[in-house]
């Protein structure tokens, strides 16, 4: 995953969530203070407000940089990379998971992060809800494609795999997303298709 560094040059909306998504990435949106931001960013308090109301907003523009980066630049990129076929992008997740835990800059789901370290109802809450949804929506079109039935229950259950590596991952165990992809395996062989042809993997 590749994050444009703090450029001085850049405009100070730009420079603010540059900020923020290395800030927040790494340590959560509630440890991290407006001023810790100001001092990464190089802007000043009033280049803040004249972009973001609040610290709230400024969460939620990482959110949404983190999607384009993580969930869509790297993620979904890197699974159709490997494999044009959809049971197997379907498994080439966990794959990809396996070499994201074995680095030492492993820092986890940010959206799991966020919706966990917030109040339930908050909009940062509910942004990271949305942002967890949009990966299921991933998991769910290759699910239609491999002609899976009751692709959104599938998809339900294949993204509790997902989330529940990476928190045994951000525990320590950096074999996680190998030990998923086994139980992975089972699920998508006892899954019911749509018709009896089914593609090889």
């Amino acid at each position: 995953m590749r994050i444009r560094k703090a450029d001085i040059s850049a405009k100070p909306r730009e420079r603010l969530i540059d900020a923020a998504y290395d800030l927040f990435s790494k340590s959560g949106v509630n440890q991290v203070g407006i001023d810790t931001i100001l001092a990464k960013s190089g802007c000043a308090k009033a280049s803040l407000y004249s972009n973001f109301n609040n610290k709230v907003e400024l969460a939620i523009a990482f959110l949404d940089r983190r999607e384009a980066v993580w969930t869509r630049d790297w993620l979904e990129s890197e699974v159709n990379r490997r494999t044009r076929n959809p049971e197997a992008r379907l498994l080439a997740i966990f794959d990809v998971f396996d070499g994201w835990f074995r680095k030492k800059s492993f820092e986890g789901c940010s959206f799991i992060n966020v919706l966990l370290e917030t109040k339930p109802g908050s909009p940062v809450r509910q942004a990271a809800a949305v942002h967890l949804a949009k990966i299921r929506a991933i998991v769910r079109r290759f699910t239609e494609e491999a002609n899976l039935q009751e692709p959104e229950k599938f998809s339900q259950v294949w993204h509790m795999l997902m989330k529940g590596s990476i928190v045994s991952a951000g525990e320590g165990n950096r074999n996680a997303a190998r030990e998923a992809k086994c139980a992975a395996r089972l699920i998508l062989d006892g899954w019911k298709r749509k018709n009896k042809s089914r593609t090889a993997r």
